[in-house]
């Protein structure tokens, strides 16, 4: 008699577990899927194109917190035989150079360049606190076009903050959803940054243009050199991870298959 009960719960107990691993079965086909997760190829690829997108933020950086994004010199004998001034600035500041014209390459006309050793007067911006524009060389600076161009590199920095925040995300997760936000990041920050050229070169002719009694010979300087290298390198990087960001290979899908019959 007890030995027939026994055997009945043992098989009521099977029974059951039997049961539970078919419904639990049931519920991990009904679940949500999880994200597909990135293979080592690919991820070692995000790495790479993340590198160049690094790239890009450090060339960036270097050249927005720098003030040598244009140079002006007066003529190399305007005021005597012995001295001549230069200035340079950027987005932030600007600085009057008193450079030794012995100094100077015999074939240049202007004074400078401003890397030379002279004495040097640094000063800050003022539109950015007061509203006052500045005054080089008794040539007005426009207020609204140095503040806009400004405002596009700052912008831009922030979207490349964010997109190493997608990539990063994206490495540490394994999960390849953050790369299209990113490319967006990049992309966008690189076309910002090089309209923040434009604006600023645009600024340039327009303290040019304020005052015409002292003749100025301007040039844009390696600070804008940076900051150009940077757009190009930031847009080539989200195109990057724009291409990777594909659950497909576009050159395998654009090439015909081998050993088709067709």
């Amino acid at each position: 008699m007890w030995s027939n009960f026994f055997l009945q719960q043992e098989e009521e107990g099977r029974m059951g577990v039997a049961s539970g691993s078919g419904a639990s079965g049931m519920g991990g086909r009904g679940g949500k899927r999880r994200p597909p997760r990135m293979s080592d190829s690919q991820e070692g690829k995000i790495k790479l194109a993340f590198f160049v997108a690094i790239l890009g933020v450090t060339l960036t950086v270097l050249g927005v917190g720098t003030e040598f994004w244009a140079e002006l010199a007066q003529p190399k004998h305007y005021g005597n035989n012995r001295t001549c001034e230069a200035a340079h600035y950027g987005l932030w500041k600007s600085c009057t150079r008193t450079l030794w014209v012995s100094d100077i390459d015999p074939e240049r006309e202007s004074c400078g360049p401003a890397e030379l050793p002279g004495e040097s007067n640094c000063t800050f911006f003022k539109f950015y606190t007061s509203g006052e524009n500045a005054v080089i060389f008794k040539k007005t600076t426009d207020k609204s076009l140095s503040i806009a161009a400004a405002m596009l590199a700052l912008f831009s920095l922030f979207l490349m903050v964010m997109g190493s925040v997608c990539i990063s995300m994206a490495l540490s997760k394994g999960v390849p959803f953050f790369l299209k936000p990113a490319s967006f990041c990049f992309l966008l920050s690189g076309i910002l940054v090089l309209l923040s050229i434009i604006i600023f070169h645009q600024s340039v002719l327009a303290l040019l243009a304020s005052d015409h009694t002292i003749p100025l010979h301007y040039e844009l300087s390696w600070s804008v050199a940076c900051v150009g290298s940077a757009g190009a390198i930031l847009i080539v990087g989200g195109m990057l991870f724009l291409l990777l960001s594909f659950p497909f290979s576009t050159l395998e899908k654009c090439l015909p298959h081998r050993g088709s019959d067709t």
